[in-house]
Formats: structure tokens, C-alpha cells, sequence
């Protein structure tokens, strides 16, 4: 539910700071006029005053709401001048919306997280959420791949996340370069043979379309069932509000039911990839 009382009227906020992760992708750290409360899987509308918006999944801790972190990778105009934003430009945030993680059904239970490129945004905020409460899960497995080593986000996190007791964490790319010597492949290539108990897990998934499909068959073939499999898609919403109806799969908006979909509920619908 948005914090403003006018949920298409912006809330001012300033850019604090800007994280460079790859040639394409930036970290903005934001700081609205007042905290926004919110769950990890929501997504806000960002605005640039005079040039539009664009829907973002905040990627930071919604444990620390004063500041939000928003993952942007160059797409268009709105997204290119959110990349050029400097220290103390003013921006808009609408939101947030969403259900955001069932992050309560998830206790107890082994979490497998699979992230591509910067869909690991959105799955920041959740592993965050994950970590400060690592003792409420049984283990939490990340698997992350981008295209080259070059394209990976958050990479001065991984080995530290990786040292967090009931968490392993392991990275692919598409295409090698000097000095990687992890695995090469895309990200379903390192589900086969995991270390897993799949009947007491649930997995969550955020990437590119197509690797959401990919990883979503790939999972079903490994022996998750449709129910434990968790897809977040941020995708073609605008209103924010199911209005305007351009997100929707099937009878579902992504923007109120959504946008991390339980693939049970979607998965014979036809525009579900």
C-alpha cells in the first residue's frame, strides 16, 4: 500500500550516493522526505522529474527504511538519467507496491535463491531479510549467473555472504575472462546435483524473462513441484494500482498480486514467460 495518501502523487526523495556494478548497472542510494516502510519484493515507482518512470524492486533492507537502494540497468531514457543522477538531485518515489516475499511460509525451510544478471536485485532485499534471521531457516543456497564476470552485481559481497553460517553461495557466467575460475555456463547448469533437500524447500527466482523460463523448467525437472516455486516478475507495470492492466497473467496483476508470483497459480496461463 503506498504511503501517500494519493497513490499516483510521488513522494520526494534525493539521491544520496551512486554504486557503480557494472558498465551498464547502477546502484542509487535514495533518501525519501520521510521513511517508507516496506516488504522485500515490492516494487516503488521511480520518478525523474520531467522524463517519466519506471518500476524498481528496492534492493536494499527493508530493515533499514530511511534509505532504499534501487538497482538500475541502462534500458531507455528514464533509466539513463536515473544512471547520470548525482549526489543530491531530486527524484520521485510512488509505492510501495506488491505483496512482496511470503517470507513467513518460508520459515523452517530450505531457501534456494536463483538469481540472473541484475535480477539479483530484487533477491538482494530478500537475502538481506534472509541473514538477519538466518537461524529461523534451514539453509539458504544462492545461485547467481550473469554473461561474463564483468556483468556480475553486488561481486565484493559474495564471498562474504558465502562466510554466513547456513548459506552457501555460488556464481556462473555465460562467457569466462582472465582470472575467473568459477563455473562457466548459464545459471541452470549449476541446479543439476545440488546439495538440497528439494520436498522441504522453496525456491524464488528473478532474472530475465527467458531465464525465468528456463530456470523455472529446470527446477520442475530436478523435483520441485509448481507450489514450492516462486517467480519475480517486474514486468510492464505502470499504474502500480491493477488499473491500467497491462501487467496481468491470466486474472492476476503482477502489481497487486504480484510481482513474486507462486508459479502454481500462474502456470497455465499463456503469457506466463
Amino acid at each position: 500500500m503506498s504511503v501517500s495518501p494519493n497513490p499516483y502523487m510521488p513522494l520526494n526523495a534525493v539521491v544520496e550516493r551512486g554504486i557503480v556494478e557494472t558498465p551498464t548497472i547502477k546502484t542509487l542510494v535514495i533518501r525519501p522526505d520521510k521513511e517508507i516502510p516496506f516488504r522485500s519484493g515490492q516494487f516503488m515507482q521511480l520518478t525523474m522529474p520531467g522524463l517519466g518512470e519506471a518500476p524498481f524492486t528496492s534492493s536494499s533492507s527493508p530493515n533499514k527504511p530511511e534509505t532504499l537502494d534501487f538497482t538500475i540497468l541502462k534500458m531507455g531514457t528514464v533509466t539513463e538519467a536515473l544512471l547520470d543522477a548525482g549526489e543530491g538531485d531530486s527524484v520521485g518515489l510512488r509505492g510501495p507496491f506488491g505483496k512482496g516475499y511470503p517470507v513467513d511460509k518460508f520459515e523452517g525451510k530450505e531457501i534456494l535463491v536463483v538469481g540472473g544478471g541484475v535480477g539479483l536485485a530484487p533477491l538482494r532485499s530478500l537475502l538481506f531479510v534472509l541473514f538477519d534471521n538466518i537461524n529461523k531457516y534451514k539453509r539458504v543456497s544462492i545461485k547467481y549467473g550473469a554473461r561474463s564476470p564483468e556483468d556480475l552485481v553486488y561481486r565484493d559481497s559474495f564471498e562474504k555472504w558465502g562466510k554466513i553460517p547456513r548459506v552457501d553461495f555460488q556464481a556462473t557466467v555465460d562467457v569466462g575472462g582472465p582470472g575467473w575460475s568459477g563455473n562457466v555456463g548459464v545459471v541452470t547448469t549449476i541446479l543439476d546435483g545440488m546439495d538440497i533437500n528439494i520436498p522441504d524447500s522453496y525456491a524464488v527466482v528473478c532474472g530475465p524473462e527467458i531465464m525465468l523460463k528456463f530456470a523455472t523448467f529446470k527446477l520442475l525437472d530436478v523435483g520441485y513441484k509448481p507450489e514450492q516455486i516462486y517467480l519475480s516478475m517486474n514486468r510492464r507495470m505502470s499504474c502500480g494500482t491493477g488499473k491500467c492492466g497491462r501487467c496481468n497473467i491470466g486474472p492476476y496483476y503482477l502489481c497487486k498480486d504480484g510481482p513474486d508470483m507462486n508459479y502454481a497459480l500462474i502456470k497455465d496461463y499463456p503469457n506466463v514467460f
